[in-house]
Formats: C-alpha cells, structure tokens, sequence
C-alpha cells in the first residue's frame, strides 16, 4: 500500500487543485441557497486526503533512495520541456508538512471567516497555494519551479486582496504582487542565462555540471545574482521586504501559510540551486551579505512596531535571513532544519495572535493587556511558539541555530555573532510583545477579549503539542545533531542570548519599574525603527519619482510626437479632401488633364536621373 502511495505520491498536488475547482460553484452569484460552508468542508476533506497520502508515502522513502518520475510536456523545434519530479524523503516531508499546516489553517479559518461570504473564493485560493508548494516540493527542475512560483505570486495578489472593498486591502495586494515582479524579472534573466551556460534545468544535473564547470566568472556572477534577485522577493530580504508587510491586510488564515511556508518558497529554490551559487564566491558573499542585514535589520524594526502582525512578520524577514547565510555559507541541512523550525513556530505564533484580531476592537499592542486571564490557552501557544523560534533547549529551533553556528564557528566567527545578536533580538520583540498583549492589567480595549471559539483554539492546540514533541520526531528520524559532538560553546552562548533577550524584555514590559510606554532616548532612532528605516520614503524618492517622471515624458511624447504626427496627417488629408472637393467642376476633359498632368510630374520624377544628366552635360 504504502509503496502504491509513494508512486502516486505526485497526485497530491491535485487534492488541493481539485478542492479549489470544487469550491468555486460556491462563489457568490452562482450557488446561494446551501449557503458557503460547503466550500470549506470540500477543501478539508481534499486536503487531508492529500496529508494522509503523503504520510504514508513519506514511511515508504524514508531510508530508501531519491526516485524520479518524467512527465513529457512539450518537444518543439529542438526544445524538449519534461516536468521532472523528485521523490525524496526531503521532498515528500515537505509535502506533510505544507499539507498539514494547511489542513490546521482551513480548520482555524472555519471559525475565524464564520459570518464572512467569501468562503467560495479563500478556499479556492487556498487551494492553488497548497497545490503550488506541493508542485514546488516535488519539481526537480529550475524553469518549472520559476512558473510555480509565478503561479504564487498571481496567489499572493488574490488572496490578500480577498476583501476588495477595502482601500488598504486593494494597496497591499498590488504592492505585494509589484514588489514579487521585481525579483521575479531578475530570475527569468538567471534561468534563461543559466540555460546558455548549462544546457539544462534539472536541478541534479546541474549539480553535476557545476562541479566541472568552466565559465566566465563574471557571467556567472551576473546569473546567480539574477537567481538571487527572485527568492529575495520571495522570502521579504531587504529591499524587497515590504510586501510581507503590506500582505497582513489579508485574512489571518491565509497568513498562517504566507509566514509558514510561501515565504519558504525563495528560500527551497535557494537550496536547491547552491551548487550552482557556489561557482560565484560573489554572489554567496552577496547572499550572505543580504541575509545579515535583514536578519539584523528586521530584528531591529520588529521591537518599535506597535501593531500585532506587523511585529511578526519583521521577525519572519529576519529569519528567512538566517536561511540566506545559510545558503551562502553552504550550510544545506542547517537551513533545511531552520526552514522547518520556523514553519511551525510562526505558524502557532500566528494562530495565537489571530484569536485576538479576530474579537478585538484593535491592533495596537500598546492598547491591549490583562489577556492571560481571558486567553489562557493563547497565552502558553504564544510562549510556546517564542520559544520554538528562538535558541532555548530542547526546542526545534535551538538545534537548528546551533547546527548553523556550529558550521560557521571556524570559518566565519562574525556570522555566528550576527546569530547570536539576531536571536537576542529577537526573543526581546517576542518578550516584548507578549508582556504587552498578555501581561499587565486590562485596558479599555482589552477588557471584554475573551477566549476564541473551539474551531480556532483546536488547531492551534494541535500544532501546540507538535511544536512542543518536534525535537523527539526529530531525534526518531536522526536529524537532530548528536549533543556528544556539539560544540558546547556555540549552545551555551545561544541558551544566554535567549535568557537575556527574554529577561530584559520581560523587565521592561512585564514589571512597573519602567512607565509605559517605552521610548527610546533618542527620538530619531526610535523614528528611524518604528518606520522601517525610511525604506518606504526612499522608495517614494527614488523609484517611484523615476516611475513617474519616465511616465510623464512618455506622456509628452505620446501627446505631442505620435499624436501630433497623426493629426497632422489627418489635418492634411482632411484639407485635400476639401480643396479637391471645392475644384471640380464635372466637366470630363478637366479630369483627363488633371490625370494627364500628374502622370507627367510622375513620370518626369522617375526619370530624372536620366535627363537630368544628359540635361546638365549639355549645358557644361
């Protein structure tokens, strides 16, 4: 069974596909009288179809080597295109973990879109996402896994703009979708240049390839930075990070698979195309160098944001930069593991806030408070998820941090700082962030905030215990590193960063020595964080001003060159049309000489270069 599962394992990307074709009758306008819960529960049941399916299929790979499977898709004109699927024990993991914290988020949504009438279209969305990382997990092949993620993007606009009534929704949408576009050009120029160098697309061939590869350095720098450009939209690295931001405007279901795992999407790429980034040392050091400045820097703008998902998704922007120091540093497992960590704990963390936004009158954690006796339950899901993104034993993400900085411990001491100081960060925001949502007394607008319903705290609780039991699935599986030969240096300094992060933020935000709020000394630093280093204003200032001014020189033009030509021509005919109308008389012989004349200019103009020689001989 378990063997015909694993051959099939290909078919799940349809489950989802299927739900999301299934839902669509339920849209509005085309079935009314069943109402639109019969939408959701079409999805539910596809998709944990398609968990149970790659479940059984992951028992049939695991300590059994990679297959492939070969779909002929198209062969013109010397171009064969062959979809080429892997299936890998890494690969049909990814797809239990995508198809289950999808799974948990349609559960979550049930009860957080209960009154909502657009059911029809967020499960069908929700379905072309799932379909899409599935399709992305299993593809071996770089230009099929670039329509995939185009197939995201288009995804990400519908989704966030789900509520299209709603000003900011509109803009978050469209910014989201142009910011994508950005990247997204850059890496069709990669995957068309790589094509040139490598004649292939296959991600294990060109493995093969770049082992023996003998390029130009610097087109091969210019192509892998190109292949850069796309995950960096991807996984919201600076500069192309806003739109993680502007994308909260959309349901909180759909942003428990958008911090999970579609910001993962860039990052999967990533790790599948090192070998290729390792022939260009530039473009690892680029990589690198991206990832700690958005690790640093989104670590940084998490602590001054005021509004509850805002100070998640920063954190999520500086962890997918622990994955691009990873990749450069050509860490693979380490960044395997952090992606994995990461997905179940942003997700809980995301789950936990969500009950929150859903029956409370704001955002502004400065304007909530006194929740732990209301929202228990909440409460230890949001410890529980700070503590599974952070370096705190024995939880998932400490291994991870540790593998990382355990790799980089002799060959790049100032990385494993970065780390540190990245993980100090963060556990202060996540402090931070509970002490002023969870701790203190109530407020006015957090005094009536009680617990979410059953459909919402149950996922929840179930990806509660799985965070909590990652280390022992983990441990079963031998991925966990041996704590025998960790460095015992490296875990001890994440273990202090995480008690000193946690602490300080805790006396701060959970104890009265301080009067709230906190500020800064310095009210330009504090400006400088609160407003995302002014990458916003600099984005008005410089491309935005380009845009606009591109735009309205290519408005002059058309206004006055290409109209102005093609009313001038028609001005002309208009006024010959006029002047021959007004010169006819209806007499025959006029028209005959009219003909007769121009025939004769004509042919006079033909036949100038002959006479008019002759013409000019005969005068010299």
């Amino acid at each position: 069974m378990s063997q015909y599962l694993l051959e099939t394992v290909w078919l799940v990307p349809c489950y989802a596909l299927l739900g999301g074709v299934l839902a669509l009758p339920w849209s509005p306008g085309i079935i009314r009288k069943t109402g639109p819960r019969p939408a959701g529960y079409v999805n539910l049941v596809m998709t944990f179809l398609a968990f149970l399916h790659s479940a059984i299929a992951f028992l049939g790979t695991w300590n059994h080597p990679a297959k492939e499977v070969f779909i002929p898709w198209l062969s013109t004109a010397g171009l064969k295109l062959t979809i080429n699927l892997e299936l890998s024990a890494i690969n049909v993991g990814a797809l239990m973990v995508i198809t289950g914290l999808n799974f948990l988020a349609q559960v979550y949504a049930v009860g957080y879109m209960e009154m909502d009438w657009g059911w029809g279209r967020f499960y069908s969305l929700l379905g072309l996402f799932e379909a899409g990382l599935c399709a992305l997990a299993l593809c071996n092949n770089l230009f099929f896994s670039y329509v995939v993620l185009e197939i995201l993007t288009l995804g990400t606009y519908l989704l966030v703009g789900l509520w299209f009534s709603q000003p900011l929704v509109v803009t978050g949408a469209r910014d989201a979708f142009l910011t994508k576009r950005v990247g997204d050009l850059f890496l069709l120029m990669g995957v068309l240049g790589l094509w040139t160098l490598a004649g292939t697309w296959d991600y294990k061939d060109l493995a093969i390839w770049a082992q023996t590869a003998q390029v130009d350095p610097t087109i091969i720098t210019l192509v892998c930075l190109a292949l850069i450009a796309g995950p960096m939209g991807k996984c919201a690295q600076f500069p192309l990070h806003l739109w993680l931001d502007e994308a909260m405007e959309g349901p909180v279901p759909s942003t428990i698979l958008r911090n999970s795992v579609v910001v993962a999407s860039g990052a999967w790429v990533l790790i599948k195309l090192q070998p290729v980034f390792s022939l260009s040392p530039i473009a690892s050091s680029a990589m690198v160098a991206i990832g700690a400045v958005t690790a640093i820097g989104g670590s940084l703008i998490a602590i001054a944001q005021i509004d509850i998902k805002r100070c998640l998704s920063y954190s999520v922007s500086a962890y997918m930069g622990l994955v691009f120091i990873a990749v450069g540093t050509q860490q693979d497992e380490a960044a395997l593991l952090l992606v994995l960590t990461h997905a179940l704990s942003a997700a809980l963390l995301v789950m936990s806030t969500g009950g929150i936004v859903w029956n409370s009158v704001t955002q502004d954690v400065t304007q909530l408070g006194g929740l732990w006796s209301r929202r228990p339950i909440s409460g230890l899901a949001f410890i529980v998820g700070t503590l599974g993104l952070i370096g705190f034993p024995p939880l998932g993400s400490f291994w991870a941090l540790v593998k990382l900085a355990d790799g980089l411990w002799g060959t790049h001491p100032w990385l494993v700082g970065i780390i540190i100081a990245v993980n100090v960060f963060t556990a202060f925001s996540l402090t931070r962030e509970f002490g002023l949502i969870f701790g203190g007394k109530p407020k006015q607008m957090s005094e009536r905030s009680p617990e979410a319903i059953w459909l919402m705290v149950l996922p929840m609780m179930v990806l509660f215990g799985f965070v909590l039991h990652l280390p022992l699935v983990l441990e079963s599986l031998s991925l966990l590193p041996s704590w025998a030969t960790l460095n015992k240096d490296v875990a001890l300094l994440f273990i202090w960063s995480s008690i000193f992060g946690c602490s300080i933020s805790a006396v701060i935000y959970l104890g009265n020595i301080i009067p709230k709020p906190v500020r800064l000394p310095f009210q330009g630093l504090q400006n400088l964080l609160a407003y995302d280093f002014y990458t916003p204003n600099l984005y008005k200032m410089t491309i935005i001003f380009g845009v606009a001014q591109l735009s309205k020189l290519a408005d002059m033009v058309d206004r006055f060159v290409v109209d102005g030509i093609v009313n001038f021509v028609g001005l002309f005919s208009l006024l010959g049309g006029e002047g021959l109308k007004y010169s006819n008389n209806g007499q025959t012989q006029f028209y005959a000489f009219t003909v007769l004349l121009g025939v004769s200019v004509l042919g006079a103009w033909v036949t100038w270069p002959f006479w008019g020689v002759q013409f000019m001989n005969l005068v010299f």
